[in-house]
């Protein structure tokens, strides 16, 4: 996807909010967007979902895509699940799919007992949950979060940490705006500025400029996956702690020794360098079996640069 010198402003001759902006958003990377209240973070976000044209410039290229906006329009007349499968069938999805997926992030995000809720009725925090939920429902290769995790609870900003690093490790783009400095800290390829209408990149967040042996901070993902026997991981980034916690059931000749049973890993790793392990593991030859991608809590941070054997 791409932007070239787009501008937006409102109204016949009014000011600029943004211009001469030019972006890239390529598959698979995470972008954070920053700037002070008003700055036009918001109109840049709507831009690039196709909820707003620009007034200058042009926008090419853009995947399908999923929007959580700023403020959610609760007063719709839905319940939960019959809102999240009316979006799942304008997403494209068939009416069976979007009511199974609809089913899946409500239990996800611990909202399924209020499926039956009508929009109206429910608390701001679980309508925001359902906000999400829409947006993740098809998978959709560009994901434009503005403020989304305000308003969840602390489960449920980590269901929405895993499922934005599921996204990008899936190949799909992601561009997020948080209030919170904190949020997804070293994970993001970059992180550009609005200020004075312009977009401009923030010194030292491009981490293609940082040297590959150099330790990330920030929140940190596990990894669980399974492989067939013999099977050796493929390629783990620096600063991975590597667990073999059992054999597999189902693999070879199912005998007691290790070659009849395959292998089960758990893998730690910082939430900036997940997408590109699970890609390492989708695409090696045989295939590792995801079993479950979980962000871990700062106060169960490991220690850089070990390899265990449990």
């Amino acid at each position: 996807m791409r932007l070239r010198g787009v501008g937006r402003r409102y109204g016949l001759g009014g000011p600029w909010v943004l211009r001469s902006v030019d972006l890239e958003v390529p598959p698979g990377s995470l972008t954070r967007i920053q700037g002070r209240n008003g700055s036009g973070k918001s109109t840049l976000l709507r831009l690039l979902a196709g909820i707003d044209a620009p007034s200058a410039g042009r926008i090419t290229g853009r995947p399908p895509t999923a929007y959580v906006p700023e403020r959610f329009p609760a007063e719709l007349p839905f319940s939960a699940l019959g809102y999240l499968t009316h979006l799942g069938r304008i997403h494209g999805l068939s009416r069976a799919a979007a009511a199974r997926g609809a089913g899946e992030w409500l239990e996800r995000f611990g909202a399924d007992g209020y499926a039956g809720t009508p929009l109206a009725e429910l608390s701001k925090g679980t309508s925001q949950k359902i906000a999400v939920a829409q947006a993740l429902l098809a998978a959709p290769g560009l994901l434009v979060l503005d403020e989304a995790w305000t308003g969840l609870d602390q489960a449920a900003r980590r269901v929405l940490d895993t499922a934005v690093a599921e996204r990008v490790a899936d190949g799909g783009a992601v561009v997020f705006v948080d209030h919170d400095p904190r949020r997804l800290a070293g994970a993001p390829d970059r992180v550009l500025r609005v200020t004075e209408t312009r977009l401009e990149p923030v010194d030292g967040t491009d981490r293609s400029s940082v040297a590959q042996d150099t330790p990330r901070v920030g929140p940190r993902v596990r990894v669980e996956a399974e492989g067939v026997a013999g099977a050796g991981l493929p390629g783990a980034p620096p600063g991975a702690v590597v667990r073999e916690y059992g054999p597999a059931p189902g693999h070879g000749s199912g005998t007691d020794g290790p070659a009849g049973r395959g292998v089960r890993l758990r893998v730690e790793v910082g939430a900036a360098d997940s997408d590109a392990l699970l890609r390492t593991l989708l695409t090696a030859d045989p295939p590792w079996h995801i079993r479950a991608v979980t962000t871990i809590n700062d106060t169960q941070e490991p220690a850089r640069g070990a390899k265990e054997k449990a």
